[in-house]
């Protein structure tokens, strides 16, 4: 947990941003002036609202006028995205781990994750895209925090094909989404992303979940997970070798028959973010 304080402060956007997930007033306008405060938060909040994606005649060139176009919940998410991507990219880490890669998953389970809850009742849909984002946090704490015992995880996980869950409590005697959630709790995000973020592995345990009625976010956010593993976003070949088919997982949520269109959807949502991390 100590490794938590070796990282870069939060931005005044980002720190503005995890306050919101917290269930704070969001100020369009305290919001517009951060941004503009930044070049390349401000740059790529012009670019996404000018993209293809939003089929515009003419160019927007006003910060104030993206921010009314691209809405709260899109704008959010994208300027979490990016400003958690950026924190990242200060962090020093071992030379086997990607952080492109990182970077490439979170954004992916975000964005699915989000379009997911959109689909069918989950419980706290609005914490989707933030839990996503920030669901493997700990698997960044350990490569930062306990290098030779990130290398250890990974040399027992290729040699006895185990989950990597179970090579994390061999080694470390914890998991990642037990690190991921300890670290949003120190941070003050709010309750469900925690717990949605602790069981992502593992979401039958998840004291949340149902029989009837909408389902825990931590289901939403394990099926999410695989999908990005199945469909290219993974952090490394072992997680994608174990992700099931897209079919199988969107199961889960009596999403099978949607396949198709989700992932089409879910593609076209990436795509103009990709460019930005």
């Amino acid at each position: 947990m100590k490794s938590l304080d070796q990282l870069p402060p939060f931005s005044p956007v980002l720190h503005h941003l995890m306050a919101t997930l917290a269930d704070e007033d969001v100020s369009f306008s305290k919001l517009a002036d951060l941004i503009e405060r930044d070049t390349v938060l401000s740059g790529n909040v012009l670019r996404l609202v000018n993209s293809a994606l939003y089929g515009r005649r003419g160019n927007v060139s006003s910060v104030r006028a993206a921010v009314s176009i691209l809405g709260l919940n899109k704008l959010r998410n994208f300027l979490l995205g990016l400003s958690v991507s950026r924190l990242w990219s200060r962090v020093r880490t071992p030379d086997s781990w990607s952080m492109a890669r990182f970077n490439g998953h979170a954004i992916a389970v975000a964005v699915l994750a989000d379009r997911l809850v959109q689909k069918t009742p989950i419980e706290y849909p609005e914490g989707a895209f933030a839990a996503g984002l920030l669901h493997d946090l700990g698997r960044l704490m350990i490569a930062t925090a306990l290098p030779e015992e990130f290398q250890r995880i990974h040399a027992m996980r290729v040699s006895s094909g185990k989950a990597l869950v179970q090579c994390e409590y061999a080694v470390i005697d914890t998991s990642h989404a037990e690190l991921s959630a300890a670290a949003l709790g120190r941070w003050n995000l709010p309750v469900p992303i925690q717990k949605a973020v602790l069981y992502h592995h593992h979401p039958e345990l998840d004291p949340e979940r149902r029989a009837g009625g909408a389902q825990p976010l931590s289901l939403a956010l394990a099926v999410a997970n695989e999908v990005a593993n199945a469909t290219g976003h993974a952090i490394t070949e072992e997680d994608a070798k174990e992700a099931p088919p897209p079919r199988e997982s969107f199961a889960r949520l009596k999403l099978a028959h949607d396949t198709d269109a989700i992932l089409a959807a879910f593609e076209e949502d990436l795509q103009p973010l990709k460019a930005s991390f």
